[in-house]
């Protein structure tokens, strides 16, 4: 059975209005970014309580930075869009350490354990590949209901379970990540956001799950507010 549930606001911060948010993670209690264009993609690290960059590395310009995680060491993978190329990032010193080339396009990735990254294309589909050298290990077909569910995106691994928005939706979904069955549905279209102020792609595109409390950190593209959320049964 899918669970329906939707988001409950516990705080708001504020958040870099020209950020077009592709990826967010917490680790250690701190706050990172990823931020797409091409010509102005960057990697970042922000306070969450003021929205302040507290520093930012920007990405070559003809690349567009997509999903962001961090690995078991603390370094950060940095996916792009269509450049088949992940940037794998000191924490402490925003210095490219690596370069991971991969076939197709990269959305959004999340660390699933220790050796294993679940990746997103856009697509139905979920790549699972080595956090030793990016290879490729297996996919699935994310269902619900049996039927595939398309244009999945950012992704947030909690816990043994794969959180991914769905592109130009208020959707989010979680996934069993060895079926590809969704087990619930997050209607998030209750977060407060200015939606008229906003441009047609700027989506809900941004997940950090927070393990000191359980809560989830969500935005989006050029939102100016990030949102501390519940998840609540319907």
């Amino acid at each position: 059975m899918v669970r329906a549930l939707h988001t409950e606001v516990v705080a708001e911060y504020p958040h870099d209005p020209t950020a077009f948010t592709q990826g967010l993670e917490m680790v250690g209690g701190r706050l990172f970014e990823s931020t797409g264009l091409f010509g102005a993609s960057t990697i970042r690290e922000v306070d969450r309580a003021t929205g302040t960059v507290i520093r930012s590395a920007p990405i070559q310009e003809t690349f567009f930075a997509e999903g962001m995680t961090a690995l078991s060491d603390g370094r950060l993978v940095q996916l792009t869009w269509k450049a088949g190329r992940a940037a794998v990032w000191d924490i402490d010193t925003f210095v490219q350490v690596d370069t991971w080339a991969y076939g197709g396009q990269g959305w959004g990735v999340c660390l699933l354990d220790a050796d294993t990254l679940v990746v997103s294309d856009g697509s139905a589909t979920l790549a699972f590949r080595s956090t030793a050298d990016f290879r490729r290990l297996r996919g699935v077909q994310v269902t619900e209901a049996g039927m595939p569910v398309d244009r999945l995106n950012e992704l947030e691994c909690v816990d043994g379970t794969v959180w991914a928005n769905v592109w130009h939706t208020d959707r989010m979904v979680a996934i069993d990540p060895g079926t590809g069955a969704v087990t619930a549905v997050v209607d998030a279209s209750g977060l407060p956001v200015d939606r008229a102020a906003l441009g047609p792609e700027d989506v809900l595109n941004g997940i950090a799950h927070d393990p000191t409390t359980g809560r989830f950190l969500l935005t989006g593209k050029r939102w100016p507010t990030l949102y501390e959320v519940e998840f609540a049964a319907d």
